[in-house]
């Protein structure tokens, strides 16, 4: 089966500084995976290891270093003026449902203006059954819409909105950067199991981009774990959430870190004092927390190893193990 997505060998480096000290971060290294049609992958890691900065480039946003995307066979080769054929089909859904609103606007005016740019129904009439259907896809109808501000609604409806809306266009992938982050404990399990109706009844792939891993692990096929831009563990969820083999990957599921909720895609990356020194780390960006550390992590760069479906980049598994069980 072809990938809808296929990332190969992303590389994205900011410079930080002045002009009298700069220093060059890579926020992604030299990463790559595949999502298959109807599919949903999970990019898990805590804040700031370089998910979101991947989804950006996915989406557009930012440009690449150095690498290529592809999607449904076709190639990203730079043409950022003809991005809009490469990014067909494939919609955002943000983590702030209240900062994708205008809470001056009517929600609805949203759903009619992309309608009408996309060409999606003759008359209002038409339009209003499209968008119903839409709404009643994510457990909602038009009439509890019409008319409404953003404030009129809880933070779990307006991402049940925000994903409506992305379905007018009948994408084939989603790519949803901590999409219930900022939604309340009650109601966060409401739009996970959203994504997996969407995967089971319309076919949709989604990249799911978190911190949880509880969410991860329950609506997830496959999963990458990313630390300081490299992924150190892939394969299927079940394996590698239930039997982890990279030190970091088990120290994530014992002690997730939180994430600021005001946290929002910048133009600029701010760095901490440890995080800026992991990731200008030599060897294994993970040595300095790495309670197996050895001699070699700290000046040689782990390869990746794969053991049975699952990719490690560990030290731990010499490149002979490839075949062990």
């Amino acid at each position: 089966m072809q990938a809808l997505l296929e990332v190969n060998h992303l590389t994205k480096t900011f410079t930080l500084g002045n002009i009298i000290s700069r220093v060059r971060i890579t926020a992604v290294d030299n990463i790559s995976f595949h999502i298959k049609p109807a599919e949903i992958f999970a990019l898990a890691g805590e804040s700031g290891c370089g998910k979101s900065t991947t989804a950006r480039i996915i989406l557009g946003f930012e440009e690449p270093t150095s690498g290529e995307i592809i999607h449904k066979g076709k190639r990203d080769e730079k043409q950022r003026n003809e991005k809009v054929w490469f990014t067909q089909g494939i919609q955002a859904i943000f983590q702030d449902p209240f900062g994708t609103f205008n809470p001056l606007r009517i929600v609805d005016r949203y759903f009619f203006e992309t309608v009408q740019q996309y060409k999606l129904a003759e008359t209002k009439e038409d339009a209003v059954k499209l968008i119903d259907r839409k709404l009643q896809a994510v457990g909602l109808s038009y009439a509890e819409l019409a008319g409404r501000y953003p404030s009129e609604f809880s933070g779990g409806q307006l991402q049940r909105i925000s994903i409506a809306r992305a379905l007018l266009t009948d994408p084939i992938l989603m790519i949803a950067d901590e999409p219930v982050s900022m939604v309340d404990a009650s109601l966060r399990m409401s739009i996970v199991n959203l994504f997996k109706k969407l995967k089971e009844d319309l076919g949709v792939s989604v990249l799911y981009i978190t911190h949880d891993l509880a969410t991860a692990y329950y609506v997830s096929d496959r999963i990458a774990i990313m630390f300081r831009g490299n992924i150190v563990e892939e394969g299927p969820v079940e394996q590698v959430l239930i039997h982890p083999k990279h030190p970091y990957t088990k120290l994530l599921r014992e002690s997730i870190p939180e994430v600021d909720p005001n946290m929002r895609w910048r133009e600029t990356v701010n760095l901490s004092d440890t995080e800026q020194e992991e990731y200008l780390r030599k060897g294994c960006k993970f040595a300095g927390r790495c309670p197996l550390v050895m001699d070699i992590c700290k000046d040689v760069v782990p390869e990746d190893i794969y053991i049975e479906d699952v990719l490690v980049k560990c030290h731990l598994y010499p490149e002979d193990s490839q075949d062990a069980s």
